[in-house]
Parts: structure tokens; sequence; C-alpha cells
């Protein structure tokens, strides 16, 4: 007993003896009696602050097997600080940049239209949602305002405010109305009011999928040119008289190439009878009527000013009409078959030669103003030369 008293710290003996290193830890009284400030308040707040002192009492720990000196770094000049704010301002900047970017490719919800069913069907853009006035940014100059015609039956006005918050910074502003009614006459007439009213373009849809896809198509071709959708045309002489004799009915490039070969130019099938149609090969009696209306039919058609007067069936009992009211029918018949005749019924031939008419005294009258400019400055140079030469003779 004596002897487990005096050695407290010494473990029990045991079967297998093994070595064991023991670590002392300093008593407080110690630790208190290192420290060189004499009152107590200091002494208590220096226990939990690394002083040098406390790195002086646990320094034994470094010579134990316990201890593994720390990896050194290599030091750079760059104070660590601004480093830190170097990188931090650039991950800043190349975040602000991604997002940016992300911006651009993606169509700008307002957050009024959270829990809008359409959402769902924009599929092939990117969408998220922002503080913008719009219910859809889709470009830097092209915004979109969604509006159901069942809300503007019960709101009326909604549109008008709608338009009005817009104010004139977009070039392009778009209504996307939904049509889902079933009567849509008046609504729709008023909402298309509104639109042309205020420089707004509308477009309809029947369903959901469709103004989705309105709005994809017009972010994906926000930046094409618009020679993309314009029909591309060869710019010989044979193609444009192919497309141009093509949109008759029941004429193909075949025939085309007949009619080119035998007349020689646009003017001259046009100028052809029916008899010298139908002498080329190939051109039967349909094309030739086809032709020879198109080019020689009115473009108006003479509708009688007065709506047609329905038939009375004649009664057994009817009196007979007098000879005045008979002579006065044929009389105003006549006079209007007379104003038909005055008037001269516009073709495409008549159309043409006058379009071909103005253009040649257009290009007459600037070619006379250039020939009397140059003989007016001819005139007046004359005159300086003989002035000149009068002065040296004087």
């Amino acid at each position: 007993m004596d002897n487990e008293d005096q050695n407290p710290e010494t473990p029990p003996p045991t079967s297998q003896s093994k070595k064991k290193t023991l670590i002392t830890i300093p008593s407080y009284q110690e630790v208190i009696g290192s420290t060189q400030i004499n009152s107590t308040a200091t002494q208590q707040q220096n226990l939990f602050k690394p002083s040098q002192s406390f790195s002086q009492a646990f320094s034994f720990i470094k010579s134990s097997e316990f201890y593994h000196p720390p990896l050194v770094r290599p030091t750079t000049p760059q104070n660590p600080t601004s480093s830190q704010g170097g990188e931090q301002n650039v991950g800043n900047a190349s975040t602000s940049s991604t997002q940016a970017t992300q911006s651009r490719n993606a169509i700008l919800v307002s957050h009024r239209q959270k829990g809008n069913p359409l959402l769902k069907h924009i599929r092939n853009v990117r969408w998220a949602f922002a503080d913008v006035v719009c219910d859809y940014l889709i470009g830097q100059n092209s915004c979109a305002l969604y509006l159901s015609l069942r809300y503007h039956l019960l709101h009326p006005d909604y549109l008008y405010y709608r338009i009005r918050e817009l104010q004139k910074n977009f070039k392009l502003r778009i209504v996307l109305c939904h049509v889902d009614v079933e009567d849509v006459v008046k609504p729709l007439l008023e909402v298309t009011k509104t639109a042309l009213l205020h420089d707004c373009t509308l477009l309809c849809a029947w369903s959901l999928e469709e103004c989705g896809r309105y709005l994809e198509t017009i972010k994906v071709y926000e930046n094409k040119p618009a020679d993309l959708i314009q029909g591309q045309m060869d710019t010989d002489y044979i193609s444009r008289l192919t497309h141009a004799l093509t949109t008759v009915r029941h004429v193909n490039k075949t025939d085309v190439v007949t009619l080119g070969s035998t007349f020689g130019s646009l003017s001259h099938i046009m100028d052809a009878s029916m008899e010298d149609l139908a002498r080329c090969p190939g051109i039967g009696e349909r094309k030739v009527k086809r032709l020879y209306d198109t080019f020689h039919d009115p473009f108006k058609r003479v509708v009688s000013s007065h709506p047609p007067v329905p038939e009375i069936p004649a009664e057994k009992d009817a009196e007979p009409t007098s000879v005045s009211e008979v002579t006065e029918v044929e009389k105003d018949t006549e006079g209007k078959h007379k104003c038909r005749k005055k008037e001269p019924e516009l073709t495409i031939k008549s159309a043409l030669s006058a379009a071909f008419a103005k253009y040649t005294d257009k290009i007459g009258k600037k070619n006379n103003s250039s020939s009397e400019g140059g003989e007016t400055s001819a005139a007046k140079s004359g005159t300086k030369n003989r002035d000149s030469s009068e002065g040296t003779a004087s």
C-alpha cells in the first residue's frame, strides 16, 4: 500500500512487459509561477492566449515521438492579403461574366409569371426569373407580354396599363395572346386595336405549346439577319423567267424553256395571241387559255354598285307596266354600260407597259438635265476664256 501511494503514476504490472512513454503535464501552479505578471487577473487571461510562456511550458511535446513538424510552404513575394483579394476579384468577375452570358442566352421571365403553365413548354431555350418590367425579356430590344383572352374579359384595361409600363424602351414589343375562349370576335378585336394603337406586334396562339414555340423561335432568331427568311433567287434571266411563269397553273419548267426559246422574252410572250401560243409544242389548250387569261384579264373585277334586286314572280292580276317605265330602265342600263366602257381595263400587260414608260421618261429627263448642265458649263468656260484673252490683249 505504501509503495502504491508513493508511486501513483506507475501502471500495475502485467504479464507482458511493454515500453511506454509518459507525458508529464505541468500543474496549474507551475504554469502560474512561470509567468512574469504579478496580478492574478492578467494571469487568468494569459491562460487562454498563446503567449510565449505557454509555448515554453509545452515545448517538451516536440521532443516526443508523436510530434511531426508541419510542412513548410514556399513563401511568395506578394502580400497574402492582396493575393486573396485578387483571387476574390477574379472569382467575382468570372461569376459575373458567366451570369451575363447566361442572361444573354436565356429568356428573362418576370416574377409575375410564376405559376404560369406556359413555362413548362419552354424547353429548347433557357429561362430564368428576373426583375423585369415586361413578362418575357427575349433580347436587348425585344420583349413580350402574355395575355389570355379569358383574363382579358375579366380585366379589359390590363393590357393597356401593361403596355404603358413598357414606355419606349424596346423596339420590338410583342403581345402574345392565348386564345382560350370560344367566342373570340369581340375580345380579339379589342386586343388587336390596343396592339395597333401602341405599335405592338400581335401573335395569337391557340395552345400553350404554341405560345412556348413562339418565344423559343424569337429567342433563337434574335441576332439572325432578315435574309434567312427571304427566298433566294438566282440572278440570271432564265431562272427569273421560270419563277415568273411557273406561278401560272399547269405551266412547268419545260414549258418555260419552250416559250423562251420560241418568243425570246417575256414581253413577246405577253404580246402573243392564243394561236401563237398554241403552236408551241407541248402546250395544250388549257395552258394556252391560262397564259392568255393571266396576261389579259383585268386586275379589278367589275362589281355593280347597286345590289341585285330579286325578281318578283309575275301575278296574274298584276297590271302591265307602262312604256315610260320600260324606257327609263333601258336608259339606265345603257348609261351603266357606257360608264363601264369608258373605264380602261387594267391588265398585267397595260400595267407593265405604263411602268416601263414612266421609267423611260425618268431616264430621259435625267439625261437631258445632265446634257444641259454640260452645255451650260461649256458655255461658261468659253466666256471666261474670251474675257481672259481680251484682258491680255488690252
